[in-house]
């Protein structure tokens, strides 16, 4: 038996994408660091909550590329010669990635009490009808 792929169903015409989609996000090595929620905070809103103890606002950055929202960390090293008797809090750079479906943007981010905000907003899809001609041939 031949197993068919998503995008290539006879009824899903040009959603090839979505399956490379869901390819690039199984590969996007996120692993549990760090910790986050996504909640949806209204009807058509969304927040992603990072917990970024440690990290100040300048070791911080979020950008948006083709619908893939990355939010990076990198702490800058520390120029003091502090010797740790015991270290538990982590201190190392991350990258979280979120693919945002079409019609998902970014509303805006905060930071407050070691927790990254980045709050989405879904615009309402526009009801298209379209009449389309039939000629002769």
């Amino acid at each position: 038996m031949t197993k068919l792929a998503f995008g290539s169903h006879p009824f899903l015409l040009g959603f090839d994408q979505l399956e490379r989609l869901v390819e690039r996000t199984a590969k996007s090595g996120n692993d549990g660091y760090p910790p986050f929620n996504i909640e949806q905070s209204a009807e058509n809103a969304f927040r992603i909550t990072l917990a970024v103890a440690g990290f100040a606002e300048d070791d911080l950055s979020i950008t948006l590329e083709d619908r893939q929202l990355v939010v990076r960390g990198r702490q800058s090293d520390d120029v003091d010669d502090r010797v740790f008797l015991h270290r538990g809090i982590a201190a190392r750079q991350f990258q979280k990635s979120f693919v945002l479906a079409d019609g998902v943007d970014v509303a805006g981010a905060t930071i407050e009490n070691g927790l990254l905000h980045v709050d989405l907003q879904r615009s309402a899809p526009e009801t298209v009808m379209q009449t389309i001609e039939i000629k002769k041939g």
